[in-house]
């Protein structure tokens, strides 16, 4: 399938440019924060419906999803720019205040969905449960400290 590998070959493109090079105004740092937070959201509950048992499981849409997953979860962070704060009523202040925890935070989620492809390539779904388990309790960590509802 070539689409994950030309979505994940611009991503990292992406990923490569300085933030201050790539927001003209902070109205755009927050729609490109929104936009990959979103599609994580859309591939981590694929993963999910399979790791719950809701879709029968498929190791090779698992990989592919996990693949695309963790290639996004290095985007959002850049979006995080001075001057957008007060633009998103989703995003707490406390990002701004408190700046390397919410590093943290960020680096320990990209760390859970870099484990997901390789748990999909085993074919195994405990193993996908496991480390998809992992991955969304890192989202919800931070969602819970960072994300007004």
């Amino acid at each position: 399938m070539k689409f994950p590998a030309t979505l994940i070959l611009a991503v990292s493109a992406l990923a490569a440019v300085p933030a201050s090079a790539q927001f003209a105004k902070p109205e755009d740092a927050v729609k490109y924060r929104q936009s990959a937070l979103s599609l994580m959201g859309t591939h981590l509950t694929r993963l999910g419906q399979m790791a719950n048992g809701r879709v029968p499981f498929d190791a090779k849409v698992a990989q592919d999803n996990a693949q695309v997953l963790s290639e996004l979860a290095r985007l959002p962070w850049a979006g995080f720019v001075p001057g957008s704060e007060k633009l998103s009523a989703k995003a707490k202040p406390e990002i701004w205040a408190e700046q390397a925890k919410f590093k943290d935070y960020a680096e320990k989620m990209v760390a859970e969905t870099a484990k997901l492809s390789p748990a999909a390539k085993t074919n195994n779904l405990d193993n996908l449960k496991t480390a998809f388990g992992s991955t969304a309790a890192s989202c919800k960590a931070c969602h819970d400290n960072y994300r007004a509802n």
